[in-house]
């Protein structure tokens, strides 16, 4: 039966099946577009790419509930009618050995397996796409809205909408060959005895892309300290030298229409922020980038923990998932963050223009607006109007106060791998590991009657931190607030963190597992952390003394506020 608390509180589930509450990316009240674009995406990318990666799922599914976040893997057979029953293990072994598509998901497998295909798509989004997509970001990014008329601002959005979405379909298709490797090495590592923190922090510095902000920010601190000047606005910056203004202007050319605190269109650009910038640029922060010697040590440690005849293959995965870290940390800011950034700054402007037209009561109820509405009103449609916008604004911001559902619908019952052709079992688990050291879809932590607050996760680090704690549902609020040192408490993040968080003297997230943004950032930047407890948004309050205790992936409340 479906949840009935869910039921009595307005969260039905979306379609058929049983589906999962993902809070790692949107935490609730997601704007309209954001709504249409995810699943169109999502499910396209994945529809197609799993025949080639050999993977016995039709897609996954992505619905919204109340402006919260639930998926569902589709299976091949029956997708729109699910059971509770598993199917007889005799009828799927021989369904799954018979059926034209199982074999050629089969075949498609053992090609993976037998040969990774991530490679030649690695040095494609190096040498090619990558170079194509910042061209492009930089192109609409160059356009002068201000100077638009109406009409030709209503084409600069329908341009981005669909360069966007193209972007966001690519986006996820890469995932296919930058989480896979990763996935393989962690699912290795599950049978050599070797749990996946360890077999992560065997990673550590191979993502250049998420530690280059770092270094960026450090190179102007450092010409700032030669200048003798203590910066107390950009313009400050700026003027201190020549080489500083070129490392700000270089800086907030290819940062300052991304998305630096969430993935939604609600969420500001870093060029928003200004004074965040400044902070950041100031603070030496406790993120010092790794250290590849200490990655080269764990790795042999490692090695020696392996089984004699498998440390080829050790060697093996692990150059493979350093090779696809970085396009895996450097593949959100490009393909989401970045165009989602520059849509949203277009937004801004037709939202200035019907505030002073009259035509809505406040600029930022252009986010009320979906993806076919708002070309229609920049055009000139009446409908949806002010009195429309304003209530949706009223609900979205309601939703974003609610406890949701963990799951919605009927139980599916999982087919029993042991009656899959060896290969689609292996690449059900490889996605199975995927999805749980992401942090999305674990829905085993459900509070118990009497139990304290949930207060552990993966730990990132070897040494604890005590400090102030600032929290932060969004973490733009905490970042205008947020002084040097201390510690960020926020639902997730995203990749676009590596640009502020040289701020923080800690990280505790309460979505996300050890192969999150959150996880991944905080080992990158050795930023103390506790990522993936619970109950952190609802156990801390803004002001109190926390202790972060990455070693026993425990967070601590010191001292109340």
């Amino acid at each position: 039966m479906a949840d009935e608390s869910a039921t009595d509180t307005g969260f039905e589930a979306p379609g058929p099946g049983h589906w999962q509450l993902d809070r790692s990316h949107f935490t609730g009240g997601t704007t309209p577009i954001m709504r249409w674009l995810l699943p169109e995406a999502v499910e396209s990318a994945f529809r197609k790419q799993w025949p080639i990666l050999g993977i016995p799922a039709e897609t996954l599914s992505v619905g919204f509930v109340n402006g919260f976040m639930y998926t569902r893997l589709r299976p091949l057979l029956r997708p729109d009618k699910p059971s509770a029953k598993p199917p007889p293990t005799f009828l799927l072994k021989v369904a799954s050995r018979l059926h034209p598509e199982f074999r050629r998901r089969t075949a498609a497998a053992l090609r993976t397996l037998a040969e990774s295909p991530a490679p030649p798509v690695i040095e494609e989004w190096r040498t090619t796409i990558r170079p194509r997509l910042v061209a492009q970001n930089l192109a609409f990014q160059d356009t002068d809205l201000a100077d638009l008329a109406d009409d030709a601002l209503g084409a600069h959005l329908a341009a981005l909408m669909t360069h966007l979405r193209w972007t966001f379909e690519e986006h996820f298709r890469l995932h296919g060959y930058d989480l896979g490797p990763i996935g393989q090495l962690l699912m290795a590592g599950n049978v050599w005895g070797i749990g996946s923190g360890d077999m992560l922090t065997a990673l550590v510095g191979a993502s250049p892309s998420t530690v280059e902000p770092l270094e960026a920010l450090a190179r102007m601190r450092a010409g700032l300290a030669d200048a003798g000047v203590t910066p107390t606005s950009l313009e400050e910056v700026a003027a201190a030298s020549p080489g500083v203004a070129d490392e700000l202007q270089d800086y907030m050319r290819h940062r300052g229409a991304v998305l630096f605190a969430g993935y939604d269109l609600d969420s500001p650009t870093l060029g928003e922020s200004p004074g965040v910038v400044l902070a950041s640029i100031r603070s030496s922060g406790v993120g010092t980038g790794p250290d590849p010697r200490a990655a080269e040590e764990v790795a042999r440690g490692l090695r020696e923990r392996v089984p004699e005849a498998d440390g080829d293959r050790f060697d093996e995965l692990l150059a493979a998932a350093r090779e696809a870290m970085d396009l895996r940390d450097d593949n959100g800011p490009i393909t989401a963050e970045w165009p989602l950034g520059l849509l949203r700054l277009a937004m801004l402007e037709v939202g200035r223009r019907l505030e002073a037209s009259g035509r809505l009561r406040d600029s930022d109820h252009v986010f009320e607006l979906g993806w076919d509405e708002l070309p229609a009103v920049v055009a000139g449609a009446q409908q949806p109007d002010a009195d429309d916008l304003e209530a949706r604004a009223v609900e979205r911001a309601a939703q974003k106060t609610l406890d949701p559902p963990l799951t919605l619908g009927d139980p599916e019952a999982p087919p029993p791998l042991d009656a899959l052709p060896a290969p689609l079992a292996t690449t059900v688990t490889l996605v199975q590991t995927v999805i749980a050291e992401l942090g999305m879809g674990d829905h085993d932590r459900a509070p118990v009657a009497g139990d304290g607050p949930r207060l552990t996760g993966t730990g990132i680090g070897t040494e604890a931190v005590v400090g102030v704690a600032r929290v932060a549902e969004n973490a733009d609020e905490a970042f205008e607030r947020l002084e040097p040192g201390e510690i960020l408490v926020t639902r997730t993040t995203s990749p676009a963190y590596n640009m502020v968080l040289t701020l923080v003297g800690g990280l505790v997230t309460a979505e996300g597992g050890p192969m999150s943004h959150a996880a991944v950032l905080s080992r990158e930047l050795s930023i103390p952390a506790v990522v993936g407890a619970p109950d952190a948004m609802r156990a801390i309050a803004d002001g109190d003394r926390i202790e972060v205790d990455p070693v026993a992936g425990r967070v601590r409340v010191v001292v109340s506020g």
